[in-house]
């Protein structure tokens, strides 16, 4: 496939046959070689024949192999009469995300505590596929269209947060528009008893330390100081939202309506026809959920901490940002010279506003949205800021983390004969999971370096790199 650079960090795939825009790919040369061994520039190139697309289509530096869209990609589509939507845009896993917490706590003051509280976090927060309960007890249909409707807002008056928690998450928690009678009943079902729980794959909870900052005043606006304790929350909308999906993709059966795609995975609907607004509704209803489970999750991290650490006072953990990586958004961004509103897909991509734009917190108002770029668990994660990026932007987007190198079989493969929790340990890191593939499956080789992955977007002018955190204690589903 050719690819010609554009500009530093940045190559293009010139529009040709039935792509109606090119497509983009951020990425330094060397980032780039893994790209091409991948199909998900393919991929891409498929998503740039959706009806109604505009501008590009984007390839995050993490990107790799999706279901219709690549993971790591970004696309947005006119909110008119020829604009789709694609479930294959958002995900199976609806608002799968990442919230990072800081505490009081220096790393040193942690230490002695480290193993205690690892276990402690492996105990309060339900983990894996199928956990025997979630964290906030089996919900009645009611209340969980309640949850559907309210989000994060619903966890926090329950006791699992504190009202200015959801000030710091994207949409402050919950997202307007959502539809909880698109939800069918199956999703509702699958998630009354899923609230509050991690979830397996590469979903986690990560205790960690500021191990450098690199912009001095965004980091102090954030409250990141170095040796400060730090968690990591990733996980989703767990069982609801992949039915959610399932649900739609089945609706949007190829030849449902007068486009043709080149891949039966990119099923998409016109966004004002009916099945397409029942989506959107759906969808908006499913990240609700996500954010309430992470906030239920946040208020089970206190109680670990309190537990461990005598007392909640010494424990103080503050939300500093929480943002979603699978989601499809109706905005407002300039295309060709003019302001125009569109919706834009983010799929294992973060939103990631410049500085001064009205839907950020106050506190970040001067430096830009906290962007959340975890790694794997061995090495290092990183918090980035949104920054000014004029006319060439990627609708106001970044990558989601490290993206995987390896498949999940191929890791397992790769990890037959070894303990991963010793190799962990080795690096400073004490490790609990449900089973050992999971974490040969998550091993650190699995994954690009996440060093790179974020150069790459900084060298691109996406991102400023604000810090540096590094795991000390994870726990996987």
């Amino acid at each position: 496939m050719r690819l010609e650079p554009v500009r530093a960090g940045i190559w293009e795939v010139p529009r040709e046959g039935g792509m109606r825009v090119p497509a983009w790919v951020v990425a330094t040369p060397e980032l780039l070689e893994t790209i091409r061994e991948d199909p998900a520039l393919e991929q891409l190139v498929n998503v740039a024949h959706l009806p109604g697309v505009v501008g590009r289509v984007w390839a995050m530096p993490d990107c790799h192999m999706g279901y219709g869209f690549p993971i790591g990609g970004v696309a947005a589509t006119a909110f008119g009469a020829d604009g789709v939507v694609s479930p294959g845009g958002v995900g199976y896993d609806i608002n799968c995300g990442v919230r990072l917490l800081v505490s009081d706590l220096s790393r040193d003051e942690l230490q002695p505590h480290l193993e205690d509280l690892v276990g402690r976090l492996f105990a309060r927060v339900p983990c894996g596929a199928s956990p025997r309960e979630s964290g906030i007890g089996v919900l009645g249909a009611c209340e969980l269209r309640e949850v559907l409707v309210r989000g994060a807002a619903f966890a926090i008056e329950r006791g699992f947060g504190e009202p200015r928690d959801r000030l710091y998450c994207e949409e402050n928690g919950a997202m307007p528009g959502a539809d909880p009678d698109a939800v069918s009943e199956r999703a509702i079902e699958r998630g009354r008893r899923q609230l509050g729980s991690l979830g397996s794959g590469n979903h986690f909870l990560e205790v960690g330390y500021v191990r450098r900052v690199l912009d001095a005043r965004r980091a102090a606006a954030m409250g990141l100081e170095p040796g400060r304790v730090t968690v990591l929350v990733h996980t989703g909308s767990r069982g609801l939202g992949h039915q959610v999906c399932t649900d739609f993709l089945r609706e949007m059966t190829p030849g449902r309506f007068d486009f043709d795609l080149p891949d039966r995975q990119l099923a998409a609907a016109p966004l004002r026809s009916e099945i397409g607004r029942r989506y959107v509704g759906a969808m908006a209803a499913a990240a609700n959920f996500a954010w309430a489970n992470r906030q239920v999750i946040t208020g089970l991290v206190r109680r670990a901490f309190a537990d461990v650490l005598g007392g909640p006072s010494r424990a103080r953990l503050r939300v500093v940002y929480d943002v979603s990586h699978n989601i499809a958004k109706i905005e407002t961004h300039r295309v060709d010279g003019r302001r125009v509103r569109v919706c834009v897909h983010r799929k294992g991509a973060t939103r990631a506003l410049p500085p001064g734009d009205a839907r950020l917190p106050e506190a970040y108002r001067d430096v830009g949205q906290p962007v959340l770029v975890p790694g794997d668990m061995g090495t290092a994660s990183y918090v980035c800021a949104g920054v000014e990026t004029g006319d060439v932007h990627a609708f106001h987007s970044s990558c989601h983390g490290a993206g995987r190198r390896l498949s999940r079989r191929a890791a397992v493969r790769r990890g037959r004969g070894r303990s991963i929790p010793d190799e962990l340990r080795r690096r400073g890191v004490v490790v609990r999971a449900r089973s050992p593939r999971t974490l040969a499956e998550e091993m650190p080789e699995a994954y690009k370096n996440v060093s790179d992955v974020v150069g790459a977007l900084e060298r691109a002018g996406l991102v400023a790199v604000v810090a540096q955190i590094a795991p000390v204690g994870v726990v996987k589903g």
